[in-house]
């Protein structure tokens, strides 16, 4: 693709995953409050993972520049 649009299309399909995760998320703790700890561990972790998929985007965007 030309321009930056792989990363606005990137940084959108991030939010909505980092959305999915948090709502998921508080789905379980609140069906299982005594395991907040491990889901929060996990939610953390998948969220940054999410989000890394933008910064690939930006570095592959400068790159081919």
């Amino acid at each position: 693709m030309t321009g930056s649009l792989h990363i606005g299309l990137a940084a959108l399909g991030s939010a909505i995953g980092v959305g999915l995760v948090g709502a998921k998320a508080a789905e379980a703790t609140g069906r299982n409050p005594g395991a907040s700890g491990p889901i929060l561990t996990a939610a953390i972790i998948f969220a940054a993972l999410a989000e890394g998929v933008v910064f690939i985007a930006i570095f592959l965007g400068k790159s081919g520049m």
